[in-house]
Order: C-alpha cells, then structure tokens, then sequence
C-alpha cells in the first residue's frame, strides 16, 4: 500500500479529494471505470470499505500497519476513532508535509527515507517514527529540498497545526501537544472506520 504505483487520480475519483495523497484535480468525479454509472447503491459495507481505504491512502499505510494502529488506540483512552487519526498524525513523514516541505506525504516519506530530516539533531530514516511532545524537527540540505520539491519549505505561510509550533527563523519545528481532530483537512467518518474493524480483531 505505501508502495502504490498506480494512477492515483484513479483513486481520488473512487474516494474523493485527497490532498495529501495527491495534488492532481480529476476533470470528472464519478468513480472510475467503463460501467461506474450503472454501479449499484452501495452498502453499508462498502461505505465503511471506503472510509478505511479513505484512511489507508491518505496516510499512506499498508493494511497491516492500519490493523497495528487500530489494535494500539483501542487500548489509548478516548476515541479509538480520533485516536487513530492523532497516531497518525504524529508519524514523522506526515509532520513533514504539514511544515510544508514536501508536496504529498509520498514527496514527505521519500525525503526521510533519503536522511534529509533530523530529530532532535540525529538523522531518522523510519517515516513512521512517532514523534512525541517536546521533539524537534529539522532539515538538513535544505537548497537540494527546494530545488528538488515545490513546497517551499519554511518560507511559505502555511496553516501549521496546533500541535507544532514553527520557528522560521531557525527552521526548526516543535510538537508541543496531541494532534486535534479539528485540524486534520481529510473528510473522514472515523466511525466507519472502528466498525469495520469491530469484528475482524
């Protein structure tokens, strides 16, 4: 799933606007495919299949780390829902495309991968690296980033989340709290998600 290299307008028509997945804008917004207006009414399975993979392809996760962090916000106090959304939140490839120096989350988890960010001053390479409160983020080689991504990095004026707090001047990023559900730009029913899950853990 995080390896997905098909069309991905072809799965925006199919679940919708999704910014951090992609930046292209379908022409048409019906689902995709020959007979996609014969298609039946869908049920309610198929409501709750699609929030899911609404989820899995925002954040770009497989089905397997999708069940883990299902299994680990079932444990968390609150809302398994909104506590999922928060887990993800905090991964460090989704920090960086929030910050804006990345176009895409697939954009944000290449330049961690490829050891351009830094975490408390240390190199990490685990997209998937929680950050916790009090951590730092920064860039390293940050003239290759922008000439390589159109983000434009910490010279735009970005809507950052609560949770961090941008020093522009030192180019260094702090998380200073849980993420808020009320921030996060994708239109999901978290509830969709924990019932599709219900009875398949």
């Amino acid at each position: 799933m995080s390896n997905y290299r098909g069309p991905r307008l072809r799965i925006v028509r199919r679940l919708g606007r999704l910014p951090a997945f992609s930046k292209k804008i379908p022409k048409r917004y019906n689902a995709p495919g020959q007979h996609s207006e014969k298609r039946r009414t869908p049920t309610q399975f198929a409501y709750r299949l699609a929030e899911k993979q609404k989820l899995r392809f925002y954040y770009g996760i497989s089905e397997k780390s999708t069940v883990r962090y299902m299994t680990k916000a079932r444990k968390l106090k609150g809302a398994t829902g909104e506590t999922i959304v928060q887990l993800l939140e905090i991964r460090l490839d989704n920090i960086v495309y929030r910050i804006g120096l990345a176009p895409t989350l697939p954009a944000a988890r290449q330049l961690v991968n490829h050891g351009h960010i830094l975490v408390n001053k240390k190199c990490v390479t685990i997209p998937s690296f929680s950050c916790s409160q009090g951590q730092t983020i920064t860039a390293q080689n940050l003239k290759t980033i922008h000439k390589w991504s159109t983000g434009g990095g910490f010279e735009q004026d970005l809507n950052i989340p609560s949770h961090l707090t941008l020093e522009k001047e030192k180019k260094i990023v702090t998380v200073n709290s849980q993420p808020d559900r009320r921030e996060v730009p994708l239109n999901l029913n978290e509830l969709f998600v924990v019932e599709y899950y219900s009875n398949r853990l």
